[in-house]
């Protein structure tokens, strides 16, 4: 599959806190780290995003009474997975991994700052209504398809891979760039999500370069 100059990658939460050790660690999330980086050199456009959560953010188990990390409640705007707490603004964790290196990168959108809704979607907040602004940010240059990597598959991959079909992008997720939490299967519902909205699932080594 050959690149287009107006194509775009987004890298999804490649923050301390994901990586093992991390407070919100995922499995060998820091494996994927150098592939991102040789990825992110075949594009023009690279977007990265940071979940950037204030303390006593309604995702964190901690702000509610009797309640225990991965259990999910009802919020005003739906269910709500909740966390240990992680991605501290201005902490250690979350910041992007030390090795991730993408010079290039010309936006970074942080997204969770607002203490009493989430933002599993680069998109769109968790009310499936309140925008981020990267829609109109990536038409306003031209990108009509959209290649994600990051993490977790199932949960900020997923949901701005979804969202981004809705927005009317053309998308793919870099399968081996990926990593998931996987929540009692929530991995199998992910990808079986993402397929039927018409998310295609590709490899590093699948995508070229385009002619220079």
């Amino acid at each position: 599959m050959q690149l287009q100059p107006t194509n775009a990658l987004l890298v999804i939460d490649v923050q301390n806190d994901f990586m093992p050790g991390g407070a919100l660690a995922i499995a060998d999330g820091d494996a994927i780290v150098p592939l991102i980086n040789t990825l992110a050199k075949k594009f023009d456009h690279v977007i990265l995003t940071q979940d950037w959560h204030p303390t006593q953010h309604i995702s964190f188990a901690t702000t509610h009474a009797n309640k225990q990390p991965f259990e999910t409640i009802q919020v005003p705007y739906g269910p709500q997975v909740l966390w240990p707490e992680h991605v501290l603004q201005n902490t250690e964790g979350a910041a992007f991994h030390p090795a991730l290196s993408i010079p290039h990168a010309e936006l970074i959108l942080r997204k969770g700052f607002r203490r009493h809704i989430d933002s599993n979607s680069a998109f769109l907040e968790n009310d499936h209504f309140t925008p981020t602004g990267l829609a109109g940010y990536l038409r306003e240059r031209g990108c009509r398809r959209l290649f994600l990597a990051g993490l977790a598959t199932d949960f900020c991959v997923q949901y701005s891979a979804l969202d981004a079909r809705r927005e009317g992008f053309e998308v793919f997720v870099a399968e081996d760039g990926v990593r998931a939490i996987d929540l009692e299967g929530s991995l199998t519902a992910a990808w079986e999500a993402m397929t039927a909205a018409g998310v295609r699932r590709v490899r590093e080594t699948d995508i070229v370069e385009r002619d220079t």
